[in-house]
């Protein structure tokens, strides 16, 4: 399908690998241009070459979103080279999974301002310009485990906090021709889940639960966005599509 994404400029933040490296190149396929935010240079930039082999211009920026003033930096350079950004894809996130009595308070910390304050940080670098020229895609990851996985409370509150800024954003922009989306994944099996100690008894156990008798792929949620940030997807908005094989309990 033709999701008339051709020339559309698509920020991707932790695009480096996994699901955000999927989605970069999803977008690709479509005719967009990529820009691409990760703390690992090395791996957007691998990213990029990808892109930049279809044809299309794509960007590769070194970027700590916790921090306002990367996020700016980094934001600019994006402008430089593209004059917009149409697209927005908060994909970066990280865990520090324990059980609450053992959590340390600093990875408590670190998730909640990567996964929550550093989605707050790039969606409001980049809103005013979708708001100016009335027309923009917002798309969170969220997670199944919003949901609650045991030694997750960190992690979850982060991505139910997500559906809330979602719900809201989405009324705040809903008339100015601009949509906010949250997709949630189940098991993928990215590259870092994979190499996991522990892989094979935990896609075991996955594959026992999932309802279909499969685990995802990255390219199953990065299809998802890219059918969100097109114009098909006009009528959708302050939702959260499950990409989940149709399991939903831990």
């Amino acid at each position: 399908m033709d999701l008339g994404l051709k020339d559309r400029v698509v920020l991707i933040t932790g695009g480096g690998r996994g699901i955000g490296r999927s989605t970069a190149l999803a977008f690709a396929a479509e005719g967009a241009h990529v820009a691409v935010l990760d703390t690992d240079s090395d791996a957007a930039e691998a990213v990029m070459q990808e892109v930049r082999a279809t044809g299309l211009r794509g960007v590769a920026q070194r970027c700590d979103i916790t921090s306002a003033e990367d996020v700016g930096c980094a934001i600019g350079s994006v402008m430089e080279q593209f004059g917009r950004v149409d697209v927005l894809v908060n994909n970066a996130g990280i865990s520090r999974d324990a059980t609450l009595l053992k959590m340390k308070e600093s990875d408590w910390d670190l998730v909640m301002d990567v996964n929550l304050k550093g989605t707050f940080h790039v969606t409001r670098a980049v809103l005013q310009q979708m708001k100016d020229r009335r027309w923009g895609r917002v798309i969170n990851i969220g997670s199944r485990s919003m949901f609650g996985n045991f030694g997750q409370t960190s992690y979850t509150a982060s991505k139910m906090a997500i559906v809330g800024f979602t719900r809201s954003l989405s009324l705040e922009q809903a008339r100015n021709g601009i949509t906010v989306n949250t997709v949630a994944p189940g098991f993928i099996e990215t590259e870092g889940i994979k190499s996991h100690v522990n892989y094979p008894s935990l896609r075991e156990v996955a594959i026992g639960k999932n309802p279909v008798g499969f685990l995802g792929a990255p390219e199953d949620i990065a299809n998802t966005v890219a059918y969100l940030a097109s114009e098909q997807a006009r009528y959708i908005t302050g939702t959260t599509v499950f990409v989940t094989g149709g399991r939903f309990s831990s």
